[in-house]
């Protein structure tokens, strides 16, 4: 069936992805996006689609359209874009939720609230299932971010008890893949701009810490299953790749699989920054027979090569805070 689907940050690295897979199955997409952290060289090759359309629209204001599904992907993710207005963070997570849900709740549309692993904070539960509830300075640097999530999830979670608005929340943990922002400021896409340009690659602390990274056709698999799913299912469910690595094994495949000459260099860990992290599947698993099947080195060979493929004079970094 055809369903008229609204994506907010429907131009950012996943949200372009969603759109593009969308209207490829012919369904009717709103892209909804501000354009803070995105750019529209992400979803320009649909702009011609007869199912696809754009608005250019803050999600912390209100706004009234007619849609059966609601992915609401629209939040800056990287800490030195939403720590560099942080106020304006909180306010994306919290009021952008209140007012999708609106939307939702008036048009009876299914909506999907894309959640993060971050609601774990610094975890003591390792690999992170979805019981864990979480270790979250809320007064951190990270907490516009962590805590706006966390309320996110509480919104929709009481939207769901008490106006029977029909949810879907999904925990997703560290991505990559081709549209990733070059200036992004996370450590796939800061690895490989400095990696592909010869220079120092920064690594922030001793490189001893783990994160897990899932490849983005991976990722927006389980979204869209996740949004489909028809047993009553609403999550949270954590969708990653279970594949734990350091940091520092991170950098070293990039100069390997890029050829680079770049050498290591270290800083100070920042404060609040996670020591570890990965995803428990086993909900997503039985749920919603997901699984993810891209390993690291094919994944980044994939992202090395769209990064060859684009010019960084193309791209805006969204804040100065991206090294």
């Amino acid at each position: 069936m055809i369903q008229r689907i609204l994506i907010t940050g429907g131009a950012g690295f996943l949200g372009s992805h969603l759109c593009e897979r969308l209207v490829a199955e012919g369904h009717d997409v709103i892209c909804l996006d501000n354009f803070f952290t995105s750019q529209k060289t992400n979803i320009q090759h649909l702009l011609g689609e007869p199912n696809f359309e754009i608005l250019r629209h803050d999600i912390t204001l209100p706004i009234f359209l007619e849609v059966d599904q609601i992915y609401n992907m629209a939040c800056p993710a990287a800490p030195g874009h939403y720590q560099y207005n942080p106020i304006k963070t909180i306010k994306t997570s919290v009021l952008g939720s209140i007012n999708m849900l609106g939307v939702a709740k008036r048009c009876g549309a299914r909506i999907l609230q894309a959640s993060t692993s971050e609601v774990y904070g610094d975890p003591e539960v390792h690999p992170q299932v979805e019981s864990y509830r979480g270790s979250v300075n809320p007064i951190g640097i990270r907490a516009c971010y962590d805590e706006g999530k966390r309320v996110a999830e509480t919104l929709f979670m009481d939207y769901h008890r008490s106006n029977n608005v029909d949810v879907r929340i999904v925990r997703i943990f560290n991505t990559y893949g081709p549209r990733m922002h070059p200036y992004d400021g996370r450590v796939v896409s800061n690895f490989i701009r400095q990696a592909l340009n010869n220079e120092d690659i920064t690594i922030f602390g001793d490189g001893s810490q783990t994160r897990s990274f899932c490849y983005r056709n991976d990722l927006v698999d389980a979204i869209i299953a996740m949004m489909n799913n028809e047993h009553n299912f609403i999550g949270p469910v954590n969708i990653g790749n279970p594949t734990e690595f350091t940091i520092l094994e991170l950098a070293e495949k990039i100069i390997e699989l890029s050829g680079s000459s770049s050498r290591l260099i270290h800083k100070p860990l920042p404060s609040d920054d996670p020591t570890r992290r990965r995803p428990d599947i086993s909900l997503a698993k039985s749920e919603l027979g997901w699984d993810p099947k891209v390993p690291l080195a094919e994944g980044l060979q994939h992202t090395l090569d769209w990064f060859h493929s684009i010019s960084l004079q193309d791209y805006r970094p969204p804040t100065p805070n991206y090294s």
